[in-house]
């Protein structure tokens, strides 16, 4: 199994008193050595297996628990 995405934020950046915003693009860019194509195969791997549990959840979820919520696989813009 692939090891987890790990983002190097400083947490001093995200203290509420810090003006500056962490830039998640950069962060998941330097996390993957450096490489915008690596980080894009990271990130798209990370979705399927995100959409995967999602699928796996709604099968275990019954829609009394649920309240009638039924997920949704892809982003609706």
């Amino acid at each position: 199994m692939p090891e987890q995405l790990a983002l190097d934020i400083n947490v001093a950046e995200c203290a509420p008193e810090a003006t500056q915003e962490v830039d998640l693009v950069e962060s998941v860019i330097q996390a993957c050595g450096g490489d915008p194509r690596a980080a894009v195969r990271e990130l798209l791997a990370d979705a399927d297996f995100l959409r995967d549990q999602l699928y796996t959840a709604s099968c275990l979820l019954s829609r009394g628990i649920g309240r009638g919520w039924k997920p949704q696989y892809e982003r609706v813009s």
